[in-house]
């Protein structure tokens, strides 16, 4: 009989303390913090699950490759290490460090948009969206009907609608179409993945239309591994090989390091093309700094290399994949609505589904990830109407677990607090605002019960 066990395929070297408060002390935290959870503080938090992005612990690979960073401003060691680290993975022929994801965003669209493009996505993140905004374009969602249906367990529910991409094109013209996103896997969606077959679809389509096809790529590993899972055709391919393929159907990626390249900070810009990535380095060197550092350490983009091979380890990523499952049965099972099947860096809870006497409008996510705070000390992070507005298709609470942090154990209490909370989730009032900011207002936002 197999061992059914999940264990962690590393031993802990380094602890870090985390502190226990009470209810009562929660509660004045969190009113002092107007109900916002980016506003707390981050000692008084227990299980903080607000984001995977930066929170992950290092290997002690990584920590030894830190020690043989080469701070040179120009041409350093370090970058010739980074550089040829995402060359093994993704082939682009020009890679561009960031201080993180959204400074690659914001080069990316800053040289490839105008006001009136339209810029297609599976589903655009938040910093994603914002910076294709910020630029007077429109970022579309094209995510398939499934993608949209919480209940749905479509095995790639990240995945493109490839003949709503072709009637977009029809409808607005190429000229108006700079770029075409994947995000892989899918993070405001559920952590979804996008299967090879509709990679190839995309791609098909934007060479057709002569449109540049870019990876939004932070867990390009993850999504790997759910495709030799799910997908027929590649259950013996490593993950590399199968992200190393996926990369070749692309023009360029985009990449918070801070996800699947498994470091506290970075990022990186991928392109094929010349004349392009002349471009964006002339912004880099305006706002990040020297292309070979790109407003980074020597000894972060050692880290980078390192951590980006070890996120497609295959103990790695079978443990990481069947712990966030472990997490998403054992709600569910009790009745709580997720999003399914489980995603591959989170668990997604359907707050309309869990709070249904709260309409959108007074933030059922929000007033979720408050009670979660309030029952169990545990931060999340709301993914719906506070974050998206009317842009908003779900209502979800993400629980997005760090990479190499948290033990069995503390998943285990994390179920004992959702299934309280769902206990008595008739008693959760909805919220309103009282300010909010002109862009990206979750961050910031403040709100008070109803």
């Amino acid at each position: 009989m197999p061992i059914k066990t999940i264990i962690e395929p590393f031993r802990i070297k380094s602890v870090e303390p985390i502190r226990w408060t009470t209810r009562a002390q929660r509660e004045e935290l969190l009113k002092a913090a107007h109900y916002n959870l980016f506003l707390l503080h981050a000692d008084n938090v227990l299980i903080d699950l607000l984001t995977d992005s930066g929170t992950g612990a290092m290997s002690t690979n990584q920590w030894a490759a830190i020690m043989q960073g080469d701070e040179s401003y120009a041409g350093s060691r370090s970058f010739d290490r980074f550089k040829n680290s995402i060359q093994d993975i993704t082939a682009f022929r020009h890679v561009i460090p960031t201080h993180q994801g959204r400074a690659a965003e914001r080069i990316l669209f800053g040289v490839m948009c105008k006001k009136g493009d339209v810029v297609p996505n599976n589903t655009h993140f938040d910093t994603t969206r914002a910076n294709v905004e910020f630029t007077g374009a429109e970022a579309l969602d094209l995510v398939i009907t499934e993608g949209r249906q919480p209940a749905s367990t479509h095995p790639f529910k990240g995945n493109m609608d490839v003949a709503a991409l072709e009637s977009l094109i029809e409808r607005v013209g190429r000229e108006r179409v700079p770029l075409v996103m994947l995000t892989v896997t899918n993070n405001s969606g559920g952590g979804q993945p996008v299967s090879m077959q509709n990679v190839r679809e995309v791609s098909a389509v934007c060479k057709r239309h002569n449109i540049p096809l870019y990876f939004d790529a932070c867990r390009f590993a993850e999504n790997a591994w759910f495709i030799k899972l799910r997908e027929p055709g590649y259950e013996d391919h490593t993950p590399r090989q199968i992200a190393q393929e996926m990369f070749t159907y692309g023009d360029g990626c985009t990449m918070s390091a801070k996800k699947d390249g498994m470091a506290n900070i970075g990022g990186f810009l991928c392109t094929n093309d010349d004349l392009l990535a002349q471009q964006e380095k002339d912004l880099l060197i305006l706002t990040e700094g020297y292309p070979t550092y790109g407003g980074l350490a020597g000894r972060d983009l050692e880290a980078i290399a390192v951590g980006i091979q070890e996120a497609l380890e295959e103990d790695y990523l079978r443990y990481r994949i069947a712990s966030t499952a472990y997490l998403g049965r054992a709600i569910s099972a009790a009745g709580v609505p997720i999003v399914q099947p489980p995603g591959g860096h989170a668990i997604y809870i359907d707050a309309r589904g869990f709070l249904p006497h709260i309409p959108s409008e007074q933030f059922p996510g929000v007033a979720l990830g408050c009670e979660l705070y309030l029952e169990g000390g545990v931060r999340s992070v709301e993914i719906g109407t506070l974050m998206f507005a009317k842009s908003a298709q779900m209502d979800l609470v993400r629980l997005a677990i760090p990479r190499r942090v948290y033990t069995q154990s503390h998943i285990d209490y994390l179920v004992e607090v959702i299934l309280e909370v769902w206990a008595n989730r008739q008693n959760i009032r909805g919220l309103r605002l009282t300010y909010e900011a002109p862009f990206l207002r979750h961050f910031t936002a403040r709100l008070e019960p109803i």
